[in-house]
């Protein structure tokens, strides 16, 4: 009871931190929110433009598009969030989610396998996208299902994807973060050394085992502006 307590008041603080993102500004919510109203009107109205007659029997909008937008627009320097791993997460897991679909059958085994193999190929490709998960399994159900989903239904998923980290590409840069993201490597300061490398913070990373979402570049620079303003504050 005790440690349900205690996990609920973390929980409380880590909600109460992310409330007070400021509407504008860096990251703010706004930003992401307009980002995300019109990458996904723009996916939307472009992929039912492509699919013409077929626009009805085809989705021209797929679920786990708004997943990613929330990346792309809201989180945009995340490793999870750059350009190859929306494009091949998402499209290598459909296919897959497709594939599994078809050949196994039953669609409690399908999804499951869908998922499983989606997140493995993810990895081993360098593309790992949380929407990917997605992708596959709603393909997977698609492709088990009555209606028998077949390789036509990648086309909007195709189209949904490319418009979506077109606009991406065009907003984040116009807004002031850059994309696909390039970490800030700042300068050491003249005759003040610091007390780690590039080389130990890769060691204690592996160390601990863990997939960060953060690129090591963006915590060694995060950390190099730490230690000057502490330099600084000392001297």
């Amino acid at each position: 009871m005790k440690n349900l307590v205690r996990q609920t008041v973390q929980l409380g603080r880590h909600t109460a931190t992310l409330g007070r993102l400021a509407p504008t500004g860096h990251l703010g919510w706004l930003r992401g929110a307009i980002g995300s109203i019109i990458g996904i009107a723009i996916a939307g109205a472009l992929t039912r433009l492509l699919l013409g007659a077929n626009a009805d029997a085809l989705p021209w909008l797929v679920a786990p598009l708004g997943a990613s937008a929330v990346l792309v627009f809201a989180v945009p320097a995340s490793p999870l969030a750059q350009p190859w791993p929306v494009i091949g997460g998402d499209l290598i897991s459909a296919a897959i989610g497709l594939a599994a679909g078809h050949f196994l059958g039953p669609a409690w085994l399908a999804t499951a396998v869908a998922v499983g193999s989606a997140i493995a190929v993810m990895s081993l490709t360098r593309c790992l996208h949380p929407p990917g998960g997605a992708c596959a399994l709603l393909c997977a159900l698609g492709a088990s299902g009555p209606d028998g989903w077949g390789a036509a239904y990648m086309l909007p998923i195709i189209a949904n994807v490319l418009a979506l980290c077109a606009f991406g590409w065009l907003y984040n840069n116009l807004t002031g973060h850059p994309w696909p993201h390039k970490a800030v490597r700042p300068p050491a300061p003249v005759g003040l050394p610091f007390i780690y490398t590039h080389e130990d913070l890769e060691e204690v990373l592996h160390e601990w085992n863990e997939v960060l979402d953060v690129d090591v570049d963006d915590l060694d620079a995060l950390f190099q502006a730490l230690e000057r303003k502490v330099m600084a504050r000392r001297g």
